[in-house]
């Protein structure tokens, strides 16, 4: 079973752009999708789009660098409670605009590890350029007792064995497939394969040999391959690893996946 634990397909150009996405994606193998919000306006369109597809699931919560009213904790742990959202993020740190003062950040950060604790599920973290105030806030935040995925991992191994210390999974992006990755390659040949996701985030960040195009969820399998290769595992054993890993990391979508397939076999 080959997962994209994180996709955007509301950010794909387009009217019918998500439809044929998905379309697309399951055609050529993919089962399930996590459509990660960054922007509190987006949860009821994802929602109502994981409700037609119950094989995607979707999260709440504003991105790092979001703009627009800020959710309070009550609205993301109320919005948590609808059937199709497993995640609260995707949420995080990004330094990506150079120096300045990003307490904002750490605070909305913080805002959505309480958030997801209240909720009751786990959170998926966004770090660029910030893995040590990334790891400082996940400890000062107990952010282990909630759990969840640091997605798009670029990160050195002495960072990852401290995210993995405190329960996080990781998930590898089409960056690994990228000419100039080769130390995120040595790195990801070490990770623990019971702790790795795999990903698009789509429409961002298309693997090798799709770069500069419109990444596409179905291409979370060039991802897979490449990590199989470093692992020195075949890939129908990634997929199967990152597939259990995935639905460990997010019990409420093994659940929802779980009821689906009762459906089908039910022929409901």
């Amino acid at each position: 079973m080959l997962i994209d634990s994180h996709c955007h397909f509301h950010l794909l150009e387009g009217p019918d752009s998500a439809d044929s996405a998905l379309a697309e994606a399951k055609a050529n193998g993919v089962s399930y999708f996590l459509n990660v919000a960054i922007d509190p306006s987006e949860h009821t369109r994802l929602c109502d789009f994981s409700a037609r597809h119950p094989e995607v699931f979707a999260s709440a919560g504003m991105h790092p660098c979001g703009t627009g009213p800020e959710p309070t904790i009550e609205q993301l742990v109320e919005f948590a409670q609808r059937p199709e959202i497993v995640a609260i993020g995707e949420t995080g740190l990004d330094y990506g605009a150079g120096e300045g003062d990003y307490t904002w950040q750490e605070d909305r950060f913080r805002c959505h590890i309480e958030a997801a604790r209240l909720a009751g599920v786990p959170i998926i973290v966004h770090s660029r350029l910030a893995p040590a105030d990334t790891v400082r806030v996940l400890q000062e935040s107990d952010a282990a007792s909630v759990g969840g995925v640091i997605h798009c991992f670029v990160e050195d191994l002495a960072t990852a064995h401290k995210l993995l210390d405190l329960g996080f999974f990781l998930s590898l992006s089409g960056i690994l497939t990228f000419r100039n990755a080769e130390a995120l390659r040595r790195t990801a040949a070490k990770l623990p394969i019971d702790r790795l996701l795999v990903e698009t985030d789509s429409p961002y960040l298309a693997p090798v040999p799709h770069r500069g195009k419109e990444n596409r969820p179905q291409w979370v399998a060039q991802v897979l391959q490449c990590l199989a290769d470093l692992q020195q595992v075949d890939p129908p054993t990634m997929m199967e690893r990152t597939a259990e890993n995935f639905f460990q990391c997010f019990p409420r979508a093994a659940q929802r996946a779980a009821t689906t397939e009762n459906h089908l076999n039910k022929g409901v």
